[in-house]
């Protein structure tokens, strides 16, 4: 099973939020740029995940987004069946028609690889996923705060012009977040 770019964006929109659980609303401007999510995209998925109660939202100068339930109660396979509509290998199993019916030898196969596939997707939330975020930061030395809204710039011994920059390479281009 693929996942559709639709669906790669919502739980990357809702795994944004999830890091910023309990800050208050978030622009969707501020997800769509750290989580490079096209908005005019992003807008219509989030107001979807509003629809499903995954998310709250707020319009006007002040608005913004926030999860409606707690990060440890969203598993991305709740997020997949909402976008998705199943998490099917293939699409007999969904629409329970086959030229084979009855003689598939591949009905056990596709059968136990959906099993697997929902495992997964079902024992991973949200919060399982910022902590492994927390803590890839953390073996890189990098608070997961601290790269919000920033790329790290790789350390050089000069500009394009082959010059030496003042910042020694060690600086953060701010994003916009």
């Amino acid at each position: 099973m693929s996942l559709s770019l639709k669906c790669q964006y919502a739980v990357r929109a809702l795994f944004e939020l999830a890091k910023r659980d309990g800050q208050g609303l978030i622009r969707l401007r501020e997800i769509a740029d750290e989580q490079h999510i096209p908005r005019r995209f992003l807008e219509n998925i989030l107001n979807e995940l509003r629809q499903g109660g995954f998310v709250a939202s707020k319009r006007g100068k002040d608005g913004g987004f926030r999860l409606d339930r707690p990060p440890s109660e969203i598993s991305i396979g709740d997020v997949v069946r909402f976008v998705e509509d199943s998490m099917h290998p293939v699409e007999c199993l969904d629409r329970h028609e086959c030229p084979l019916d009855g003689r598939c030898i591949f009905i056990g196969l596709w059968e136990e690889a959906k099993k697997a596939l929902e495992q997964v997707y079902d024992r991973k939330k949200l919060s399982d996923l910022v902590r492994e975020d927390a803590e890839n930061y953390a073996r890189r030395g990098i608070s997961a705060a601290a790269g919000m809204g920033r790329l790290p710039c790789v350390p050089h011994s000069g500009d394009e012009n082959g010059e030496d920059d003042e910042s020694g390479g060690e600086c953060e281009e701010d994003l916009g977040a």
